[in-house]
């Protein structure tokens, strides 16, 4: 938040509940926000202006929650078949909220807002839409990536803006195995930086469209590199990545603040 504290929004596997932890008070305190069933999987955190927060999960339906009011409430945003997984939030300046899921029903990707005052709910691309990620541009328009899997042959990384005003998609790699994991943000001129598995080699990779054109590198390829990764610019536009290392069990870190890609191991 605007104070340098932290704010976690999680899963309780033993409990299945939603939990959520801060420690805005100077020690960390953590709260069962959502306890009515197996929920809380596929879970995402932003803050809005006045530091509280909106958290979006899973519940075989898309679920949020806020203490923007004081306390703990919850609803059902999308309870349309099975959705909700893969969930990823952003608030955009007005205070409003985005969230981009996955319906596993009809293996869609989905987009929600309630920037018209109640939840609008769209499908973005078909055939697609696990781990997404979303980013909001200084525009307030919408930037998503997502992985495509489909009838296990097809494998992609793939990626939704409505910045044309209307949803168009395009896919980012599909050099083999690759999209699993993927975060993405945006730099000072509304530009892509996305960060992704290869699983066909274990490698880190990155992608960017600052040429206007989708460009891909590998970041890291010393074994089994790359899962569960999330990205964010600094104010200079050098990317920051964390990731884990399957083969030694590791928390890693790449950056290319120094010009060239160098990575480091966190925690062992």
């Amino acid at each position: 938040d605007s104070t340098g504290k932290a704010h976690i929004s999680y899963f309780d596997n033993d409990n299945y509940d939603l939990k959520y932890a801060t420690n805005a008070s100077g020690s960390w305190v953590t709260t069962t926000v959502d306890s009515s069933g197996g929920v809380g999987e596929y879970t995402s955190i932003a803050l809005d202006s006045t530091g509280k927060a909106h958290i979006s999960y899973y519940d075989n339906t898309l679920k949020y929650a806020t203490n923007a009011f004081g306390s703990w409430m919850t609803s059902t945003v999308d309870s349309s078949g099975g959705v909700g997984e893969y969930t990823s939030i952003a608030l955009d300046g007005s205070g409003k909220l985005h969230i981009s899921y996955y319906d596993a029903t009809n293996e869609d990707l989905k987009y929600a807002t309630n920037a018209s005052g109640s939840w609008a709910i769209s499908t973005v691309d078909s055939d697609a839409g696990r781990m997404s990620s979303i980013a909001l541009d200084s525009l307030g328009n919408i930037h998503i990536c997502y992985f495509r899997y489909y009838n296990n042959a097809i494998r992609n990384l793939k990626y939704a803006t409505n910045s044309s005003g209307v949803w168009k998609t395009n896919t980012v790699d599909s050099s083999g195995k690759v999209g699993e994991y993927s975060s993405i943000a945006l730099d000072s001129t509304d530009k892509a930086h996305i960060s992704y598995y290869d699983d066909a080699n274990g490698d880190l990779k990155y992608a960017t469209n600052t040429s206007d054109s989708w460009v891909t590198s590998t970041v890291d390829s010393s074994g089994d590199v790359g899962m569960y990764t999330s990205i964010v610019l600094d104010t200079s536009g050098n990317v920051h990545i964390s990731y884990y290392d399957d083969a030694n069990k590791d928390l890693k870190y790449a950056t290319n603040a120094s010009g060239t890609w160098v990575t480091t191991t966190v925690d062992n």
